[in-house]
């Protein structure tokens, strides 16, 4: 067997973690394969497999969702009194079962009983991976999570092709085989995780026979600074919802371009992630350089939003051009925000309760994925002009965010026991 080339290994010692950092980098991107390869399919699933109707799928979609954003607090919860890559590997184990038990039923209640088990790790798996990042990459967890948002992408877009080429055949048995795909692929990753070593913790607070009493860990939900920095985070993970579900449906409802340019305008959003997410992670790369970032992230709000609102104006050219806009600004302003979020998020969470307070961070997400549908939807009911107040409004909540966390983040502002955190690109 040949040695890695000195280019090889380069490539992989400039990636934080170690060897068992790299090890739950490829668990993201099989994970989203297989993500990939279910999510686009599972309305489709529920109507044309399970026989459904329109509106049982969407009752079931949302009662899941709302059950799934305890998901994140709970994980946050037991990875403080657990050992982190045990609970990472049974949340995985646990979206694999509520996934093939799907299989066994066509009786709504079920089907709707095992979506909402399946959100519960469904939406705790991104605070985990989080936590997991920052024990492990330490004071380079910024750059560790910018490569394994990079990986997730890159593994949605290889379950999205396999999606695609299933579907093209006009069978209801590749829907079946897609979710078996999924399951499948969560198999994979919890034998992976299984083998990752267990990170370093600053605490556990879980306690045995022998040991002295520790003084009580620190309560998120009665730190009125970081509550108030996740309801204003929640606001900024709106990008999402506009990227996935608003331009579509702006472009079909609104505007005169294509519809095809939909999907189209989803892979400039994916490209730009992965060609971009890991440069800029070095902008962010301290907890008072995250801060500054919320500037210019409020500032692309703004472009996103006139641009969707100019792109109602008339006229197919307009509105392709100004579309296009609309995601690069959107798309930016994704990636600035996921690595501000990291680091803020982080850096915020006392050491002896960093597994609590990144699991009511990951409530920002969750809300966002559950209320953001509903928002943007009334935004476009209301018509054009409202997409630029909704970009000053997410503007207030940038704004508020800043001088809200502002005598929390100093120059020497370290979390998780580190040092001052420094992103080398060595």
């Amino acid at each position: 067997m040949s040695r890695p080339s000195s280019w090889h290994r380069t490539a992989l010692d400039r990636i934080p973690g170690g060897r068992d950092g790299r090890r739950m980098l490829v668990v993201s991107i099989i994970d989203k394969t297989g993500t990939g390869l279910w999510a686009g399919c599972t309305a489709l699933y529920f109507t044309y497999v399970s026989g459904l109707s329109l509106a049982q799928v969407g009752l079931l979609m949302t009662v899941s969702g709302g059950v799934g954003v305890a998901g994140a607090p709970l994980a946050g919860l037991l990875a403080d009194r657990f050992p982190l890559v045990r609970v990472i590997a049974a949340t995985q184990l646990m979206r694999g079962a509520a996934l093939l038990a799907l299989l066994t039923t066509d009786h709504f209640l079920l089907l709707t009983l095992y979506s909402a088990l399946g959100a519960l790790p469904d939406r705790a798996g991104s605070v985990l991976i989080k936590l997991y990042a920052a024990r492990q990459a330490g004071a380079e967890r910024v750059r560790y999570q910018a490569i394994q948002r990079t990986t997730v992408n890159i593994g949605w877009s290889i379950g999205g092709v396999g999606a695609a080429a299933a579907l093209a055949t006009g069978s209801t048995q590749a829907y079946t085989w897609l979710l078996a795909g999924n399951v499948l692929s969560y198999l994979a990753i919890a034998a992976v995780t299984l083998r990752c070593a267990e990170p370093p913790a600053p605490s556990r607070v879980a306690a045995t026979a022998g040991d002295a009493p520790r003084p009580k860990a620190a309560s998120p939900w009665r730190d009125r600074t970081f509550l108030g920095y996740t309801a204003t985070d929640a606001a900024l993970f709106l990008d999402d919802t506009i990227l996935q579900v608003a331009i579509p449906l702006w472009i079909v409802h609104a505007t005169d371009a294509p519809v095809g340019l939909a999907p189209l305008l989803l892979v400039l959003n994916t490209v730009l992630v992965v060609l971009f997410q890991v440069p800029l992670a070095r902008f962010g790369a301290t907890t008072p350089a995250a801060r500054r970032l919320l500037v210019p992230l409020t500032g692309l709000f703004v472009v996103g939003t006139v641009a969707l609102a100019v792109s109602a104006a008339g006229g197919r050219t307009l509105a392709i051009a100004a579309l296009a806009v609309a995601v690069i600004a959107l798309t930016f302003a994704e990636i600035l925000h996921a690595t501000s979020s990291w680091e803020l998020s982080v850096a915020l969470a006392p050491a002896d309760a960093q597994g609590a307070y990144l699991g009511v961070h990951g409530l920002a997400q969750s809300t966002q994925r559950f209320a953001g549908p509903l928002l943007v939807t009334g935004v476009m009911t209301a018509g054009p002009l409202a997409w630029p107040l909704l970009g000053l409004a997410l503007v207030a909540a940038g704004a508020a965010q800043h001088r809200l966390i502002r005598d929390r983040v100093t120059p020497t502002t370290s979390s998780l026991s580190v040092s001052t955190v420094t992103v080398s690109e060595r």
